[in-house]
């Protein structure tokens, strides 16, 4: 069993017993969402670490996504409430990459691969994936790629 769902499902009963009611609704929710993604597809099995982070960072990404929309229509209420769960999530997530992290990253794959130009972005993107997987959205990855292969 993975032990991120373990301690996903610690940090439920400690969150029941506070009384937190946004943390209590963003496990469950997890835990509703892990379950689902485990008996998807022709047969069930059991999501290890490396799924469940990927299904947060998931969720994290709709939650940022829908506080945006929300705050774009005027519902600040509901924005501050989908960045709470948020931000619940991403405890559970390893921490991002900063800007200067990303742009060296993104640099040394450039100097591994000895990529140049904009049609070299596929072999950069399968250099530096590996290297920021869970740290970084990919849009983000991709953006800092194509601004650098665009300036060398």
């Amino acid at each position: 069993m993975a032990a991120l769902k373990d301690r996903i499902r610690a940090d439920l009963t400690a969150s029941m017993k506070d009384r937190d009611e946004v943390r209590t609704r963003t496990l469950r929710m997890v835990l509703t969402e892990i379950s689902k993604e485990e008996v998807s597809g022709s047969a069930s099995r059991e999501l290890d670490d490396a799924d469940v982070q990927r299904l947060l960072a998931r969720e994290a990404k709709r939650r940022r996504e829908a506080a945006e929309a929300f705050r774009d229509a005027g519902r600040s209420d509901q924005a501050t409430a989908e960045l709470a769960e948020g931000e619940i999530l991403a405890q559970y997530l390893p921490a991002q990459l900063d800007d200067a992290e990303l742009t060296s990253l993104v640099a040394g794959a450039i100097a591994d691969t000895g990529a140049s130009g904009p049609s070299a972005m596929g072999q950069v993107m399968k250099a530096v994936t590996p290297k920021v997987a869970g740290r970084a959205e990919g849009g983000r990855v991709a953006a800092e790629v194509r601004r650098q292969l665009a300036a060398g």
